[in-house]
């Protein structure tokens, strides 16, 4: 965050007002991710210690934080509108302000959709503002437009987990994500994890479902390990370590946004086919392991795809009433950031309930982060305040939720 006000502190000396543009849009996102972290965070105030001898920000609310962070988005889209001038430097759109400028109006309906459970505020008026985006502002066309990391096989450029040991020894996949898989007979499962063992040892073929296993996630890990050591788990596929390449990190893609659009018509926030965006979101998915899961391309090509949307477990027309078409379509979501997208998914599950999570009896997912133990060392009074204003009590709990999701 620190780089970011310094990019744009240069860009105003120079009158670069792309770069300004982009601040604008990575400070948002920051901020955005922040805040569905932990709450009221350091917003107005923040960043400001250098410029105005500020060390001690105040927390705003995390209703004042969203409209802030919806505000600079708009003002990043209005700057990109008229600006022509190559972005140098761009390592993900190689300086295309026209795929920025998509990127960030699309980004702005996540961050709205985010705010489902707020759509009767009407100081907000989340419907009308999404519908007035997806109208006249340019989103992404196709994967092409997706704001991804390409790696590169050359020091600090290659994929993050490349030669990671514990990817390759103690990783293994949650049962609940190969059955769902597999209960849709979704081919990426053939992308993302190992055969089992066992399943190797018969012969059986990579494209045989019945090829895979899964570990309990709520199990103790020796117990999934004991499973492990009889051949009988499937762990994560070898390409994400030992390809130094590999696939790009996305951090919003074309499919996202067919999702996102899918469920804004089933909300009736806009007009359209709810199906036909969640059709192509799947599609789009595919099309991104075909091009970037080196030699598995087969197992997700076009006629695959089509096949896929062709079976009534996979068909968002078969699904009756608003509830099973969300869950159907957030699932979807979930199917595709497989190692994409940070914690998105578990936010998913926090607005919608979908997927749900097997966990424990008596366990409890989440809802927050607890402040950072810095925080109480160096903005004690400020931190406390928050936390009293939002819980009450004082107690800086996980399990309690913040005003986005009341």
């Amino acid at each position: 965050m620190k780089d970011i006000v310094k990019m744009m502190e240069e860009a105003q000396k120079i009158n670069e007002s792309s770069y300004i543009a982009l601040g604008k849009f990575l400070r948002a996102y920051y901020f955005y991710n922040m805040t569905l972290r932990f709450g009221d965070i350091p917003y107005s105030q923040a960043l400001k210690g250098e410029s105005e001898n500020l060390f001690a920000p105040v927390y705003d609310n995390q209703k004042d934080v969203i409209k802030g962070i919806l505000s600079e988005l708009d003002e990043a889209s209005t700057i990109l509108e008229s600006e022509t001038a190559i972005i140098k430097g761009d390592i993900i759109y190689n300086g295309d302000t026209d795929k920025w400028l998509r990127l960030i109006n699309s980004f702005r309906l996540k961050v709205l959709l985010s705010l489902s459970h707020k759509e009767s505020d009407t100081d907000l008026s989340i419907k009308n503002e999404f519908a007035a985006i997806f109208r006249n502002a340019p989103l992404m066309r196709g994967n092409q437009d997706n704001a991804q990391l390409v790696y590169l096989d050359q020091s600090d450029n290659r994929y993050p987990e490349f030669n990671s040991s514990s990817f390759g020894s103690g990783m293994y996949i949650d049962s609940t994500f190969i059955k769902r898989l597999q209960d849709h007979e979704d081919p990426r499962l053939f992308l993302f994890c190992t055969q089992t063992k066992e399943a190797k040892e018969a012969g059986k073929e990579i494209d045989d479902f019945s090829a895979y296993e899964g570990g309990n996630p709520a199990a103790p890990y020796g117990t999934v390990n004991e499973k492990a050591t009889k051949g009988k788990v499937s762990k994560v596929l070898e390409r994400f370590y030992q390809d130094p390449t590999n696939e790009p990190s996305v951090l919003l893609g074309y499919a996202e946004l067919q999702f996102i659009l899918s469920e804004a018509c089933v909300r009736n926030w806009i007009q359209g086919d709810a199906s036909t965006y969640y059709n192509n979101g799947i599609k789009s998915s595919f099309k991104f392991y075909e091009t970037y899961a080196k030699g598995l391309g087969k197992y997700v090509s076009e006629d695959i795809a089509n096949d896929y949307l062709s079976s009534s477990i996979n068909s968002l027309s078969t699904k009756l009433g608003n509830d099973l078409k969300i869950e159907a379509i957030v699932l979807q979501k979930y199917f595709q950031s497989f190692f994409q997208g940070g914690w998105s998914p578990f936010y998913e599950n926090l607005r919608t309930g979908y997927p749900e999570y097997h966990r424990s009896a008596g366990v409890e997912i989440p809802y927050r982060w607890i402040y950072p133990q810095s925080e109480y060392n160096y903005n004690a009074d400020n931190v406390s305040t928050a936390i009293t204003r939002q819980f009450g009590n004082g107690n800086d709990k996980i399990n309690q939720k913040t005003w986005w999701l009341k």
